[in-house]
């Protein structure tokens, strides 16, 4: 997880880039869909699977931020195939209306790469009274990927093609709070940490992941789901704390990974060969590691996604 990490299950290391690690790699006929897609590693996400040959949605929350993006990416590949649809995470309603125009346009979906986040927020709630981070990081991805998660199958039914789920997640999740997932206090100030808000939203994504693959191999559905965590990158994530952000962006040039390796990860899960048939499993630096035990903990994730689940429906 660091510049010197030992390579364990590829050829691939913290300096690799999304480019690199898959080089040679034809994606063509997939259709992905990437979330947080107008910056950051999700930009970068983009533009590698199109350069691939993908077809790939940008779920965005500014469409007019998006349409310029895969403008700048036509320009560079000017027969990749990009469409821009509206998408805010911390907003059920938004979750809903893509889900249903995704479906509208028709398209297979081969992967779907849940990207998007937010990082250590002051106390807020989502739109649906929900505390932000974990509205934004868990609980709109898991609404979104219940509702895809058909498409996702008939797909790799008709197809014969492995469908794969990715959920970035981040080693942040070792700064949750000390029970784990504070069920009972999701919206409760008084207890409120930034730092172990974020964490709880990202164990909750790698119990996700987890949950989500032992369902799939209880069905015996070719769908694959995994977490990993990007590894520490120059992005916007901090821009509620000046000072950490202004730290983050000068002296972290010298020890940040830039997007092109933040993407490689993602990249990596979403397309390589040797990931094929893995699920389940938490990645870093484009290699499988073993995270705590409370991310694996598997009763946690049930009641996760019990949870999950009684939260979306009683918001609908």
């Amino acid at each position: 997880m660091w510049p010197f990490s030992r390579k364990d299950n590829s050829r691939f290391t913290w300096f690799s880039t999304a480019e690199e690690v898959t080089a040679g790699i034809d994606a063509s006929g997939l259709t992905a869909i990437v979330t947080g897609a107008s910056s950051g590693i999700g930009t970068e996400t983009t533009r590698v699977l199109a350069l691939r040959g993908a077809h790939v949605v940008m779920g965005v929350r500014n469409v007019s931020v998006g349409a310029t993006v895969k403008s700048e990416i036509l320009k560079e590949i000017p027969d990749a195939q990009i469409d821009v649809l509206e998408l805010d995470l911390a907003s059920l309603a938004s979750v809903r209306k893509f889900a249903s125009e995704f479906k509208a346009m028709k398209l297979p979906l081969n992967i779907l790469i849940n990207n998007a986040g937010v990082m250590a927020t002051p106390f807020l709630l989502s739109q649906d009274g929900i505390e932000l981070q974990f509205a934004t990081n868990h609980l709109g991805h898991f609404l979104l990927t219940d509702l895809l998660l058909e498409t996702m199958k008939n797909t790799s039914h008709e197809c014969n093609t492995e469908g794969r789920i990715v959920i970035v997640s981040s080693e942040g999740y070792k700064f949750t709070y000390r029970e784990g997932i504070l069920f009972d206090k999701i919206n409760d100030q008084s207890v409120y940490n930034t730092i172990s808000a974020y964490g709880q939203s990202k164990l909750s994504n790698i119990l996700h992941a987890n949950e989500l693959s032992r369902r799939f191999k209880e069905e015996g559905v070719e769908i694959t789901a995994n977490s990993l965590h990007p590894g520490s990158i120059i992005t916007n994530l901090l821009r509620y704390h000046s000072f950490l952000d202004l730290l983050h962006r000068t002296i972290g040039k010298l020890v940040l990974k830039n997007v092109q390796q933040g993407a490689a990860t993602t990249c990596y899960v979403a397309l390589h060969p040797k990931a094929r048939g893995v699920s389940g499993r938490y990645f870093c630096d484009s290699n499988l590691y073993e995270p705590t035990a409370k991310a694996k903990d598997s009763d946690l994730a049930k009641k996760l996604w019990d949870f999950s689940m009684n939260l979306i429906s009683s918001h609908l």
